[in-house]
C-alpha cells in the first residue's frame, strides 16, 4: 500500500483549503487540454518539466499515467484516472476536516507573525498548576507555554544544555543543607549562572482511598499497615522529596509496599489509587481533590522556576513574570487546592531560597601604607 505524506505552505494571499498534490494537478491539465505541451501552458511550466514530472511519477508508481496514439490528443490511463477519481473522493470526504486542520494551522501560525506575542520553552517537573499557568497567559498576556513535562533533575539538565530557557522543580520550603535534594540540585545549579523566579507553594500528602479506610497518616503508617504504594520514577523531584521524608522518619525505601512501582505523574499516582491498584502514594492535593480522593498532608513545598542569569531581559520571561505578578494569575492560583503564590514573578537568588552554598565573606582590602603614623 503507498503512504500518504501531507505538506502545506505559507502565503500572503487567501486560497482554498485544499490538500494538493503537484501530480494531480499535472494530470487534470493533461486531462483538460489533450497534449502535454498545453497542459504546461496552461500551468506555466516548461514542456521538459511536465514531461520529466510525469515519467518519474510513472517509475514511482509503477504504472502508466498517460497515453498517447498516433493521430489523437494524450489522455489519462485507467490508472491515472483512477488517481483523479480518488483524489475527488478524498477531497469532497474530507473538506471539513481540512478547513479545520488549516484553521489550525492558521491559528498556530499566526503566533509567529504576531510581534506583541511570545513563545517560552518550559521543561518541568509536573505540576497541575502550570496548565492552568498556561491558558491564563495565552488568553491574557498573549505569551505561548511551550511545557515538556519531564523529572526536576531532566529538567534543569535541558535548560543547562539549551534545550529549553526554563525549567521547573521544587524543593521543600526548609530544605536541609545535608538533604537529597541538596545533593541532587547543588551540581546542576550555580549562583551567579542561574536565576530563580518565584512560581508558589504546594501541598504534597498521602494520596489515598475516600474515607482514608486504612487510616495512613503517615509514612510510618504505610509501613506499618503494608499498604499498596505507588512511587515515582527516579529522577523526580517527588521521588526526591519521598527519599528525604524517609530518612527524616528513619525508614529504608524497603519498608514501603511498592516503593519500586512507579506512575509518571500526580495525576497517575492519583488514578492509580482511584482505580484501587494502589492503597497510598505521594502526591499534591490538586491532583487527590480533583478525583474525589482523600490527602493527608505531609510537606509544604516551593515549586520554583529557574533560568540563566543571561535570559532574565528576553521578552518571554518579562512577559511570564508579568503574568505571574497579574492579581487575576494570583488569585487563580489560590483558588488551586493546595497552592499558595509566595514570591509570584520575583527575581530570586539561589542563596536566598536555597540554603546550600555558603561563601565567606570577602576580606576587606588592607589600605596602602602613605607613611605617615
Amino acid at each position: 500500500m503507498h503512504r500518504v505524506q501531507l505538506h502545506y505552505t505559507l502565503r500572503r494571499d487567501a486560497s482554498d483549503a485544499l490538500v494538493r498534490h503537484p501530480l494531480i494537478d499535472l494530470l487534470q491539465a493533461v486531462d483538460a487540454h489533450g497534449s502535454i505541451s498545453a497542459a504546461a501552458r496552461a500551468l506555466g511550466l516548461s514542456y521538459r518539466h511536465v514531461w520529466g514530472e510525469l515519467k518519474r511519477w510513472e517509475d514511482e508508481l509503477g504504472s502508466e499515467l498517460i497515453l498517447w496514439e498516433k493521430g489523437q490528443s494524450a489522455r489519462l490511463s485507467e490508472f491515472g484516472a483512477k488517481l483523479m477519481w480518488a483524489e475527488r473522493q478524498a477531497q469532497a470526504r474530507l473538506s471539513p476536516q481540512i478547513e479545520a486542520l488549516r484553521a489550525d494551522l492558521e491559528r498556530a501560525f499566526a503566533v509567529a507573525f504576531d510581534p506583541s506575542a511570545h513563545v517560552l520553552t518550559l521543561y518541568a517537573s509536573h505540576d497541575d498548576a502550570l496548565p492552568a499557568l498556561r491558558a491564563h497567559a495565552a488568553a491574557e498576556h498573549n505569551l505561548h507555554l511551550d511545557i515538556r513535562f519531564t523529572g526536576s533533575v531532566d529538567a534543569i539538565a535541558a535548560l543547562n544544555e539549551g534545550r529549553c530557557i526554563m525549567a521547573g522543580f521544587h524543593t521543600l520550603t526548609q530544605p536541609d543543607p545535608d538533604s537529597l535534594a541538596a545533593r541532587t540540585y547543588k551540581p546542576l545549579l550555580q549562583p551567579g549562572l542561574h536565576k530563580i523566579i518565584g512560581f508558589g507553594r504546594r501541598t504534597q500528602g498521602l494520596i489515598v482511598a475516600p474515607g482514608n479506610p486504612l487510616g495512613l497518616h503517615s509514612l510510618h503508617d504505610v509501613a506499618r499497615t503494608g499498604a499498596r504504594f505507588v512511587n515515582r520514577p527516579m529522577g523526580s523531584g517527588t521521588r526526591v522529596l519521598l527519599d528525604d521524608l524517609l530518612a527524616d522518619a528513619g525508614l529504608s525505601a524497603a519498608a514501603l509496599s511498592g516503593y519500586a512501582d512507579t506512575e509518571p505523574s500526580h495525576a497517575a499516582v492519583a488514578q492509580a489509587v482511584a482505580a484501587g491498584q494502589a492503597d497510598a502514594g505521594l502526591g499534591i492535593e490538586l491532583a487527590a481533590r480533583s478525583r474525589g480522593l482523600d490527602f493527608v498532608p505531609l510537606a509544604h513545598e516551593d515549586y520554583h522556576l529557574v533560568c540563566l542569569k543571561s535570559a532574565l531581559e528576553q521578552p518571554a520571561i518579562q512577559a511570564l513574570r508579568a503574568t505571574l505578578h497579574s492579581a487575576a494569575w494570583q488569585e487563580r492560583m489560590a483558588a488551586l487546592a493546595g497552592y499558595t503564590c509566595t514570591r509570584c514573578g520575583d527575581i530570586l537568588s539561589l542563596r536566598e531560597r536555597l540554603p546550600w552554598w555558603t561563601f565567606r565573606p570577602k576580606k576587606r582590602p588592607i589600605p596602602a601604607s602613605d607613611g605617615h603614623r
